[in-house]
């Protein structure tokens, strides 16, 4: 499984070590926020991480939501059961949650198709920041702090109509940002494609805190310097 190199499981124990999460999220979900890498002081493992864990562990389904309960650290034990009800959490070893999910319908084990949904899915996410956040901030007139430009993934779910298919691509359809004070309210809607038909869809939610009046210079400058980790990272 390609997932491999990015965390270690011994029993029911998963682990995710800060390179390793730092590695994933910079090489498959193709995400420079600096939380992710090693060293960070508010480091954590990226949420897209845990989804494609679950999805390894426990199969696709048709229908699946996940809730986003905590940030998980580094080396954090994190308990996956060998069996699952329908609705389960995923906890650390003291019993913190970090990930409430619930899953509906048939499921498949195909690791082609596990591949492709997650890679997929985790690329979408990784350009949500320069490309859908940055402008819907600019459209708003609104921005989250650039000394600590924090954004919470709050859920994700989505619906398949039909799990017949190898390859799938996600494309962003709609994307609405609800501001309340200091808050935003991100919610993407997205479609699954496969062999060109709409095969799904799915709502991604984002939590922004800590909004101020929108500053054209400070947010390019949060996208330059977001651009300066991938060139890093490219070159390398």
């Amino acid at each position: 499984m390609f997932l491999s190199p990015y965390f270690s499981k011994q029993d029911q124990t998963v682990r995710v070590t800060a390179q390793q999460a730092s590695d994933f999220a910079k090489a498959i979900a193709g995400d420079f926020n600096p939380i992710h890498n090693v060293g960070a002081k508010r480091f954590c493992v990226p949420g897209d991480l845990l989804f494609a864990l679950v999805l390894n562990q426990y199969g696709l389904h048709k229908n699946m939501h996940f809730t986003f309960e905590g940030m998980v650290g580094d080396g954090v034990e994190l308990q996956f059961a060998d069996t699952v009800a329908d609705q389960f959490t995923i906890s650390d070893a003291r019993d913190k949650n970090y990930l409430q999910v619930q899953t509906q319908g048939d499921k498949v084990n195909c690791a082609t198709q596990i591949e492709s949904f997650v890679r997929s899915y985790v690329a979408f996410s990784g350009l949500n920041f320069t490309h859908v956040l940055v402008p819907m901030m600019q459209q708003h007139q609104v921005m989250i702090n650039p000394a600590r430009p924090l954004v919470i993934y709050e859920s994700m779910s989505f619906d398949l109509h039909t799990l017949d298919f190898d390859q799938v691509s996600l494309n962003l359809v709609d994307q609405q940002l609800v501001v309340d004070g200091k808050r935003g309210d991100v919610t993407l809607s997205f479609e699954l494609i496969a062999d060109g038909k709409v095969v799904g869809t799915g709502v991604k939610t984002l939590v922004m805190s800590g909004l101020r009046p929108f500053e054209a210079e400070k947010a390019a400058a949060m996208v330059a310097d977001y651009e300066s980790y991938r060139h890093q990272f490219e070159v390398a």
